[in-house]
């Protein structure tokens, strides 16, 4: 059975769809001529050219599709000389219809099984079944990469390239690494860490940090000067003195003072002796004038090589590598800059003081932290440069480690569980396929085994028997159907054997066509395909019939009915298509429908308002009498601009013609303005006499003008004082007309007593 029909960017049908569904197994829709039925009936028949549009069969099991429209007649009557004959199965051959209907109900009970495995795969009433939670499944999956791809893209995203923009292909990646990465997992700091260098756009081999020379400062250190007394000759006459007092470094100094003053002793101003300057120029003799100027060249030396490898750190420090602790070195110079004041202060005192002892603090330590420091960002200097010397295999390298850690630290439980749930699916899905397509076989091997039981007991002679026997029932005796030459084809003939096909009337090709197609319903055009489940469509059978005759085709066409409902026949579901509100009401007329549709039958409406057709479904028959018919179209909210003001007409026509005594110009003088011209055109009928489709009015209209004539329609009623007619005619829908002066009606003053 068809469940729903859509219909779009065809014909009358516009880009949005128009959906005739959900459908039963009878169907009755009514439309006037143009509005879109031959399209659906077409669209049902299969025709290619109405590719946009979709028919969606119950469980995907699509069925013969019998079609009577106009395309049917044209190709069966208009077109060819004969008939194809209607094979049927022969009434005396028992065993053999035993046998096909036997093998037809294997053939059901498969096609049913079909039809649950498919359920079990693809869902219904709501349900995903087994296809739809593996869908669910990678759904959630490809999620679920995406988002552990949104914790890295920002610092590792170039280990992504090429999977960035597709969640479909970034989850497919994902999957190949779980099955092929063979990589150690690293920690993500790391990762971090060496991508900075790796994924960096501006790689370059990086220069080393220049080594300091501290092994002049180091050797200043343990100069032997430092615990030296320097002091003069012990041996001169005021070398006991001098010791005695300790005075030695005292007297060195004084001594500068007395060369310069003419042997007057700087300290005491007394004028001294020969002697005595020759004592003094014996104690402080070359040995100690070699030592003192040992400890002024060390000052110097010293203060020399502090200042280089002061300046040495700070060109380091102007220019930094980005693989040194710059930080820690800053610190280190600091201090060694700290230290190297402090000894040098001591060499100061050192030369001041000759006969001291003094030991400078030893910067070892702090100069072995800072050639770590150098050494290591060294290592790391090196080790760039060969990443970069062999940079595509560590990219290619990082790029392995990073879907790694994705795998088994982001996505280890789920991708745990989504392969446990695929497996489990995959294996269900596999064995259902299985066990349907063993039904299958079995279907099309119980199909061919029908098709040649009904070759062998099919017969076209039965059909022209049953459709002579109905032609003369109904006073059909001018033709007859025979058999044509070849034994595979009808003909039209006299009662003299003469072509009867050119001269019958239209009412006759249109019966006898129709007869044609009933009794094809029952049978085939070939020796097989008989006992195929099938769907019939009825467009607008009665064409050029007259009424005794259309109550005959509405009479076979309820037998149609009878059959489809009875869940025993080859026919499954029916559809009825008409313009005929006669027609209609004889074809849907049902005893056991009260007030709302049968369970097993829909109503529908296809209207074409505006450019487009427009499906209505009904809750129930929508088609009461063609006056009620008018007036559905007054009611409706969207009435059709091109027949809105001739359905008016109609409709006033129609009443006050009834009711007589109503004299239409009376109530149109009591309208003003662009209302009385409205109410003269809609009483039009008064001056023309009556009239039908063919001469009616029309005057272009839009959504406005609509409004204004419904307007004046309502005050005709109300001005007549019928409006209760109106008011029971529109129902739900009524609504209370606006105040009489504003709706510029004419209103007498009532006089006053």
């Amino acid at each position: 059975m068809i469940e729903t029909v859509s219909l779009s960017k065809t014909a009358t049908y516009g880009d949005q769809p128009e959906v005739l569904g959900p459908l039963k197994r009878i169907n009755f829709i009514f439309g006037t001529n143009g509005t879109g039925k031959t399209t659906i009936s077409r669209v049902m028949a299969n025709d290619p050219s109405y590719s946009p549009c979709r028919v969606v069969w119950k469980d995907g099991r699509p069925m013969q599709a019998l079609v009577y429209n106009r395309d049917f007649v044209e190709l069966n009557f208009s077109r060819s000389a004969e008939l194809k004959g209607v094979f049927t199965l022969g009434e005396t051959q028992v065993k053999a219809k035993e046998e096909i209907k036997a093998k037809k109900q294997e053939t059901d009970d498969y096609k049913d099984k079909v039809a649950n495995l498919k359920m079990v795969l693809d869902g219904a009433n709501g349900t995903s079944g087994k296809r739809g939670e593996l869908a669910t499944l990678e759904s959630s999956f490809q999620e679920q990469c995406w988002d552990a791809y949104g914790k890295h893209k920002e610092r590792l995203s170039l280990a992504f390239e090429g999977f960035r923009n597709s969640k479909k292909d970034f989850k497919a990646k994902v999957l190949h690494e779980a099955e092929n990465n063979a990589s150690l997992t690293v920690p993500l700091d790391e990762l971090h860490k060496r991508a900075e260098t790796i994924f960096s756009r501006a790689l370059n081999e990086m220069s080393i940090v220049p080594d300091i020379r501290f092994a002049l400062l180091l050797g200043y250190e343990a100069d032997p000067i430092l615990r030296m007394r320097v002091i003069g000759k012990e041996d001169v006459n005021i070398a006991e003195m001098i010791k005695k007092l300790g005075n030695s470094d005292w007297v060195r100094e004084g001594r500068t003072f007395y060369d310069v003053n003419d042997r007057v002793c700087p300290f005491c101003q007394q004028k001294t002796d020969e002697a005595f300057e020759k004592s003094l120029n014996e104690y402080f003799n070359e040995s100690f004038e070699r030592d003192s100027k040992a400890i002024a060249l060390l000052l110097d030396n010293y203060k020399t090589e502090a200042t280089r490898v002061l300046q040495d750190m700070g060109q380091i420090l102007t220019a930094p590598s980005k693989f040194l602790d710059m930080e820690r070195f800053r610190s280190e110079r600091d201090f060694l800059e700290a230290k190297l004041r402090l000894n040098t202060q001591q060499l100061i005192k050192k030369s001041k003081e000759p006969s001291q002892i003094f030991e400078l603090e030893s910067v070892i330590n702090i100069i072995d932290a800072i050639k770590t420091l150098i050494a290591n960002a060294n290592k790391k200097v090196a080790e760039h440069n060969a990443l970069v010397k062999n940079i595509g295999k560590e990219k290619t390298k990082l790029t392995s480690e990073v879907w790694k850690h994705l795998i088994e630290v982001d996505l280890s439980a789920a991708y745990t569980h989504y392969k446990a749930k695929k497996a489990e699916l995959e294996a269900a899905i596999k064995t259902i396929e299985g066990r349907s397509t063993t039904f299958s076989q079995e279907i099309r091997t119980r199909e061919m085994a029908i098709r040649e039981l009904e070759k062998q007991t099919t017969s076209i002679k039965p059909t022209i028997d049953a459709i002579n026997s109905l032609l003369a029932s109904f006073g059909f005796y001018g033709f007859s159907l025979a058999m044509a030459d070849h034994d595979v084809s009808y003909k039209l003939v006299r009662e003299d054997k003469s072509d009867a096909k050119e001269t019958l009337s239209e009412g006759e090709k249109t019966f006898v066509t129709f007869l044609y197609f009933y009794h094809l319903l029952k049978g085939s055009e070939t020796e097989s395909g008989i006992t195929t489940d099938r769907i019939v469509v009825f467009d607008d059978p009665v064409s050029s019939l007259d009424s005794e005759i259309l109550f005959i085709v509405g009479s076979l066409i309820k037998k149609v009915f009878d059959e489809a409902r009875s869940g025993q026949s080859l026919i499954k579901q029916v559809f009825v298509l008409t313009h005929n509100v006669y027609f209609h009401k004889e074809v849907s007329f049902n005893n056991s429908r009260t007030d709302k549709a049968l369970k097993d039958e829909t109503f529908w409406v296809v209207r074409k308002p505006a450019k487009h057709s427009k499906l209505e479904k009904h809750e129930r028959n929508p088609i009461q009498t063609s006056y009620e018919l008018l007036w559905s179209e007054v009611k409706n909210p969207n009435p059709s601009l091109l027949t809105i003001q001739n359905i008016m007409r109609r409709i006033l026509e129609n009443y006050f013609k009834f009711f007589g005594g109503i004299d239409p110009r009376d109530v149109c003088a009591n309208l003003t303005g662009k209302d009385q011209m409205i109410c003269n055109s809609l009483l039009s009928w008064v001056n023309d006499g009556s009239h039908y489709a063919q001469d009616d009015i029309y005057v272009s209209m839009d959504q406005g003008t609509v409004q204004s004539y419904l307007k004046v329609f309502h005050m005709i009623f109300k001005l007549s004082e019928h409006e209760a007619h109106y008011k029971m005619m529109m129902g739900d829908t009524y609504v209370e007309l606006e105040d009489p002066v504003s709706t510029g009606v004419m209103v007498e003053e009532t006089p006053k007593a």
